[in-house]
């Protein structure tokens, strides 16, 4: 694997102020690696679908993504930043692709047969050290009716991970509560729950791609005579709400759709000041061709070369 550090990854790195070396040389092997290291831009591997979806729905129609070794891969040969998975994932093949890209443990996942709004912790802080990642991953919802016992979790697998060096990765998806089905995109909510993560202590951000609509009535005003009419605008302002982009902030891919689609969000999130897309179904959906010719693209997006 290799690493390139630069005057924006160093500029990234004087953000998180309280960390110890061993963190921030964590938070630059993922800012390093693969074909954007250095420039601040980031394209993530999650593949955590599994858990939230079943194997059928997940792999069945690209049948070699059901062996684990598959994602490694696909992400090493794309030359993205890092790899995310849930434990037995990156378990399977930690050893083979040792030291190859960085490798995000996702240590709490869900079912979809559940009917409460949560996650279940399903991997350790030492596993994350066992396996060789640089980072762990974990999902919250705010709007859920149990948001705090979540954020109490993360407060303290987060602090056990920063004290052993490793950086934290925060899923942070308005779900449940209050919000409606549309209130779930909009964009009031969505740079909220960018600001809670931020708020919770987590190096890199992971929300959705905001909608224009306004959801809360007591934000209404703030939000007026604002120009939210594109999708990069929309951007812009979730980062403002990641502490003026001091923080680290990826948008999800979301579910499958067209290719285009797919470069239309990337070049928004380029645009708006975001540090790049963690895609997961969009690629390993697809035939392995497919999916690297969907990835170089995106890559060469956010390296301005489209």
């Amino acid at each position: 694997m290799t690493m390139k550090t630069s005057k924006t990854v160093r500029k990234i790195l004087s953000h998180y102020e309280s960390d110890n070396p061993g963190t921030k040389a964590n938070l630059a092997r993922i800012l390093g690696a693969g074909r954007l290291g250095g420039t601040g831009k980031l394209v993530i591997l999650p593949v955590d679908q599994g858990f939230e979806h079943g194997p059928a729905r997940s792999f069945a129609v690209n049948e070699p993504a059901y062996d684990p070794h598959y994602h490694f891969q696909l992400a090493i040969d794309a030359g993205l930043s890092a790899y995310a998975a849930p434990l037995g994932a990156l378990e399977a093949g930690a050893d083979t692709f040792a030291g190859q890209i960085p490798l995000i443990l996702k240590v709490n996942s869900s079912n979809s047969w559940a009917t409460s709004i949560d996650q279940g912790v399903t991997g350790t802080v030492d596993d994350a050290l066992r396996i060789g990642a640089s980072a762990i991953g974990f999902t919250i919802y705010p709007g859920a009716d149990n948001i705090f016992e979540q954020l109490e979790e993360f407060r303290e697998l987060a602090s056990e991970a920063k004290s052993v060096g490793l950086a934290t990765v925060l899923w942070s998806y308005p779900r449940g509560g209050k919000l409606s089905k549309d209130g779930e995109l909009a964009l009031d909510v969505g740079a909220y729950a960018a600001h809670i993560a931020a708020l919770a202590g987590a190096h890199i951000i992971k929300v959705k791609l905001p909608s224009d609509h306004i959801e809360q009535k007591d934000a209404q005003k703030a939000y007026e005579g604002g120009d939210w009419s594109t999708q990069a605008k929309r951007v812009a302002h979730v980062i403002q709400s990641s502490f003026n982009g001091r923080r680290i902030v990826v948008f999800s891919g979301g579910a499958t759709k067209g290719a285009d689609a797919v470069y239309d969000d990337a070049r928004a999130i380029r645009d708006g000041g975001g540090n790049g897309s963690i895609i997961g179904r969009n690629s390993f959906q697809r035939p392995r061709e497919d999916a690297l010719a969907l990835l170089d693209r995106i890559v060469r997006i956010y390296l301005n070369k489209e």
